[in-house]
């Protein structure tokens, strides 16, 4: 096993005036060997587009991801589709790119803009297998994976945007490959840069999309591992060893909560520096460790982190905050979001007396709570994660 790993993103905007997507993104895990990673889009839009995106989607990720061969899912989804009453026909087009053990990537391609491949900051131009399975003109490829590859799989929204208003004939494949080119050197997340890619998008149809616009970005990248501790453990005894496994972890430490901010600062024996910069009025400030990288306030900082975790799975808007602020929330933020691949959290269970005020909204099982909800978004990103309790 080498020490790559993928980081996979997407973004999707609905046809104007649609409730629904016509386009649909599926991922599915096999162990930590195979990812399969799936973009149907139906035709046309609403609805019927969505049903018929998201059946196939799901159909063909479950099914190659148990390893069954490509013409059984191309002759499944021709068999299950609902044939539109108005066109005659069941039709969506899909994308697929399986990771094989990080080290391979599969893409079979059918009726959807190709996929788009950046290898060392250029782009590049692949070697592509033509097949015919039940009269279905599929491509398929095979590469060797390197570090910092990005490959970009589209519906066909992104072409199509400004055709007729900044463009003649859509916003050409070449053209988004450039664009796409030079955001490469940024080291930017793959969903940071599918938000990009579709917001651009979004921009060329002035905000009126005529066409369910999605953007799937895989991003091959070494692992960084990183560890974050939040709380003192119940019982005091335990709180030497639960700083020896702390600190003994490679990566990054980030600790969360006055108290376990100075048990880690008598562990180590360096001081504990408080700051009074506010960043923000709803972040508490941040302190300083030497030999920590980040010392930040427990609850409502991670509580915000949260928070900003939820919205960067979604619509991502908050983004333009915690990707410049330095507050604690957003510095986690980067930290996780961005960098990490594996993240390990140690969790002290003791009670902060505090935080037992009935007029306080945060109690003992709400801290459990954040870190519950956290690890999931987290996992959400493709996130390895691991949380022991003390």
């Amino acid at each position: 096993m080498n020490d790559l790993c993928t980081d996979i993103g997407y973004k999707s905007i609905n046809h104007y005036g649609e409730q629904l997507c016509g386009d649909h993104v599926d991922i599915v895990e096999r162990g930590e060997n195979s990812t399969v990673i799936v973009l149907a889009d139906g035709l046309g839009s609403g609805v019927k587009a969505s049903i018929l995106s998201t059946l196939t989607s799901k159909i063909i990720s479950t099914m190659m991801a148990e390893g069954l061969p490509l013409e059984e899912c191309v002759s499944t989804i021709a068999a299950t589709l609902p044939v539109c009453s108005s066109r005659g026909v069941a039709y969506s087009t899909f994308t697929i790119v399986h990771v094989i053990n990080n080290e391979s990537a599969e893409l079979i391609q059918y009726d959807n803009p190709h996929v788009i491949l950046i290898r060392d900051e250029e782009y590049y131009d692949y070697p592509k297998t033509e097949m015919n399975i039940d009269g279905k003109k599929i491509y398929k490829s095979v590469l060797k994976l390197r570090e910092n590859d990005i490959f970009i799989a589209m519906s066909d929204g992104c072409p199509h945007a400004g055709i007729g208003t900044a463009y003649n004939f859509g916003w050409k494949r070449d053209d988004i490959a450039a664009f796409m080119q030079s955001l490469a050197p940024a080291g930017y997340t793959a969903k940071t840069l599918s938000t990009i890619l579709v917001d651009e998008c979004n921009k060329l149809y002035g905000n009126r999309p005529g066409d369910d616009t999605t953007a799937c970005v895989v991003r091959v990248r070494k692992r960084e591992p990183m560890n974050i501790l939040f709380g003192p453990p119940s019982n005091r005894d335990d709180g030497e060893r639960m700083m020896s496994l702390f600190f003994s972890k490679e990566g990054k430490h980030i600790i969360c909560g006055g108290t376990t901010s100075s048990i880690a600062a008598k562990y180590l024996g360096k001081p504990l520096r408080a700051t009074l910069n506010f960043e923000r009025s709803d972040v508490p400030p941040i302190a300083t460790i030497e030999g920590v990288d980040l010392v930040t306030e427990g609850v409502i900082t991670v509580n915000k982190v949260l928070e900003y975790a939820k919205d960067h799975l979604g619509e991502n808007v908050n983004y333009e905050h915690w990707s410049v602020k330095h507050d604690g929330a957003s510095l986690i933020s980067r930290l996780l979001f961005e960098e990490a691949t594996d993240i390990n959290f140690y969790v002290g269970r003791a009670i902060n007396p505090a935080h037992q005020n009935p007029d306080l909204p945060i109690n003992f099982n709400i801290k459990m709570n954040l870190v519950e909800e956290l690890s999931k978004c987290l996992r959400q990103m493709g996130k390895r994660i691991k949380v022991s309790y003390f």
